[in-house]
């Protein structure tokens, strides 16, 4: 992915911008999840970061949360949300938001994040996260519920793009330019879930290096990997079904070197893995595996900063 002369002064300048704040490089860790529980704390010299789900904790009781600020005390903690459905023309339930500010004041985490999905329309939960209409409207929306849950909660959430096995109707905008527009919107930073990214430009004929291309790059500062497994419709049209239940595939981890080979900040990469859980050593090597990616990325970065 070649840099021009533009783009290399910008990025020249994010590159300042992120020395200028704490000195953190890029960092590679796991999804908290209480059956790998014994493998991260065995292991934490092989982990950077842990992030941890905050609607498990959004109703706990004190000795769960001093549970989860000794943890923090042991290995940068980040939370993750996942009900709020903020890309939506409803407004966020408040106690929601209040369990995200009450998990965020516990644990004092490096940040929180949510997704650009919808997970209730008309008082109903849907159970899954939905990709809504693609349009301005829904960017406005988007805003507005991300600038009252950074009120609520004290600080604005890093921003996640979904999987989808549809088109989401009445969208008049692509998905990266659906995404650029709520970060100009929110001046906000982006989660990019890789799988995600791969899952939906495979599915849709989509180029995910333009894709990427497409999105600023002074906004990327973490990534989501996991896997997933094609499936097949009636018709015997295949999908590719993202539900972290599978190693990261090379796709993914080639991505991410693109990544690093785009992004000026520094990254927060987390393994997501929900289930059919292998060897704590596994999910190790998948980590390092990141890490090579990264730092074939960040190699490639300073090439062609050199050369511009």
């Amino acid at each position: 992915m070649a840099v021009t002369v533009g783009e290399a002064a910008a990025v020249v300048g994010a590159v300042a911008a992120a020395d200028a704040e704490a000195a953190v490089t890029d960092r590679v860790g796991l999804g908290w999840r209480p059956e790998l529980a014994a493998g991260i704390l065995a292991n934490l010299d092989r982990i950077d970061v842990v992030e941890v789900v905050a609607d498990d904790y959004f109703e706990a009781g004190a000795r769960d949360l001093r549970a989860l600020r000794t943890l923090a005390a042991q290995v940068p903690v980040v939370l993750h949300g996942v009900s709020l459905g903020l890309a939506s023309t409803s407004a966020v339930a408040e106690k929601r938001l209040d369990g995200m500010a009450r998990v965020v004041n516990a644990v004092e985490p490096e940040f929180w994040s949510g997704h650009l999905a919808f997970v209730r329309a008309g008082g109903v939960e849907i159970g899954h996260l939905a990709a809504p209409p693609r349009n301005a409207a829904l960017i406005e929306a988007t805003a507005r519920n991300v600038t009252r849950a950074a009120a609520i909660v004290g600080a604005a959430p890093r921003l996640e793009n979904i999987a989808t096995l549809i088109d989401p109707p009445g969208s008049d905008l692509d998905e990266p330019a659906w995404i650029a527009g709520i970060l100009r919107e929110t001046r906000g930073e982006l989660l990019l879930d890789l799988h995600n990214l791969h899952a939906n430009c495979v599915n849709f004929g989509l180029d995910p290096l333009d894709f990427l291309r497409r999105l600023p790059r002074t906004a990327l500062s973490a990534v989501h990997l996991a896997g997933g497994k094609w499936i097949a419709s009636k018709s015997g049209e295949r999908r590719l079904l993202d539900n972290h239940l599978h190693e990261v595939p090379q796709p993914v981890f080639d991505l991410l070197a693109e990544v690093a080979a785009y992004a000026p900040r520094p990254l927060t990469v987390i393994l997501e893995r929900d289930g059919n859980y292998p060897p704590i050593e596994t999910l190790l090597r998948e980590l390092d595996a990141a890490r090579s990616a990264i730092a074939a990325g960040r190699t490639r970065q300073a090439a062609e900063l050199e050369a511009a």
